[in-house]
């Protein structure tokens, strides 16, 4: 039976853990790394882009592993705490970074936002202990929805001191956001099974990644899906990790703007996140992905065409309805091509097909930035990810896929 507890809990961390997204990795932190800490052009952009690849990279490295051993010992929830408060914690510490300590606000940087990356590779494999396969649709948009209400309050809690240029305690503040809300998650959250016995986990993890390779071809369409997923998702992570430079760098935009700008596409996220959840539901998710897709390809375009702040605030808007609709949708997509048994296992392939693609287009958005000194054109490499990655959605079967997780047994 489905406890409304632990459904609460559950979505609880998506309101908690979306203060360090919103505020840390797209709105505040960033600008202040580049303009502030940095201070030299673009080379901050491409440094920021650098720093935001690393971290990927290493989630991208340990997800697979972690995965297996969090399904073997069903310790999903604890390893969801561990790297938490390993964000929350370094989090805090980016209070200590000032001008010119470009190493530390790096380093800082990277281990917060692998703990946050390597987080949701456990809270994703969550969902099904908490809905149904016929309900992870609608649980999953209210999750995103939750989440972007969450990064809504964390931007109007953070606004006056951004205002009263009071930046760097911005950090703390959102560190204690994250650690308080996400205690909800940690009481109220129950795992369906107990702890096995003890055993060499990372041994056994290693057997069942292996016995995973040698029997993937029974998860054709799954697989289908993870590689368009690798290649869509690189473009979403720029948009995330590039929009508050981007508006800053070339609309000039101030630390105030920019957070009213995400104030109004936040709000927009939580109506894509809960009404494409319900789509999802009802059209499939493949066709939902697709919607969002030609979304982004539209977010692109006009992004690049547009010539005052004016205009840049409408592509707040429709960005926002994207990024909710598209990563409710894309999980929901995973959820329901996997077998239940290798949620935490295939959530950690999942990562790393999309961690290590991030690899990739922060360092391209970065590097154009720099080469060309001008944003406008490494906005466009975004729009080939989105293009690629739905001709490759295309060739996915979702109704088969779906068949063939609901009769796997290992």
């Amino acid at each position: 039976m489905i406890s409304k507890k632990s459904v609460f809990g559950w979505l609880m961390y998506d309101f908690a853990n979306s203060a360090f997204t919103t505020v840390i990795v797209t709105v505040v932190y960033s600008v202040y790394f580049r303009n502030v800490v940095v201070n030299d052009g673009e080379l901050g952009t491409a440094l920021w882009g650098r720093a935001v690849s690393i971290s990927m990279l290493l989630v991208a490295i340990s997800a697979p592993i972690l995965g297996a051993v969090a399904d073997y010992s069903r310790s999903k929830k604890k390893f969801l705490f561990i790297n938490c408060y390993l964000t929350v914690i370094f989090t805090a510490l980016l209070y200590f970074v000032k001008a010119g300590d470009i190493k530390t606000g790096m380093i800082f940087f990277i281990v917060a936002n692998y703990g946050f990356n390597s987080g949701n590779v456990f809270y994703n494999a969550l969902l099904p202990a908490v809905t149904t396969r016929e309900n992870m649709g609608k649980i999953s948009g209210l999750g995103w929805g939750f989440g972007y209400i969450g990064g809504l309050l964390s931007l109007i809690i953070v606004l006056p001191f951004v205002h009263n240029h009071q930046t760097r305690l911005v950090f703390p503040l959102v560190a204690l956001f994250f650690g308080l809300f996400a205690i909800f998650t940690f009481v109220l959250l129950r795992e369906v099974h107990k702890p096995s016995k003890r055993t060499n986990y990372f041994k056994t993890a290693y057997r069942r990644i292996m016995h995973t390779a040698r029997n993937i071809k029974d998860f054709k369409e799954l697989l289908k899906f993870i590689l368009s997923y690798l290649i869509y998702n690189d473009g979403i992570i720029v948009v995330i990790s590039f929009g508050a430079i981007y508006g800053s760098t070339r609309f000039g935009m101030t630390q105030k703007e920019l957070i009213i700008y995400f104030i109004i596409a936040n709000i927009t996220s939580i109506i894509g996140s809960f009404s494409f959840g319900f789509i999802t539901d009802k059209i499939g998710a493949k066709k939902t992905i697709s919607i969002t897709l030609f979304i982004w390809m539209a977010v692109v375009l006009a992004a690049f065409f547009s010539k005052t702040i004016t205009h840049y605030y409408y592509v707040g808007v429709l960005a926002g309805i994207a990024i909710g609709a598209s990563q409710s949708s894309s999980r929901t997509m995973l959820a329901l091509l996997t077998p239940e048994a290798k949620m935490g296992e295939f959530f950690g392939f999942y990562s790393v097909t999309g961690k290590m693609a991030s690899v990739l287009g922060p360092l391209i958005y970065g590097e154009v930035a720099r080469i060309t000194g001008d944003q406008k054109w490494a906005i466009l490499s975004v729009l080939i990810f989105f293009i690629v990655g739905l001709l490759l959605l295309n060739t996915v079967d979702e109704a088969k896929g779906r068949k063939t997780a609901e009769a796997w047994i290992e």
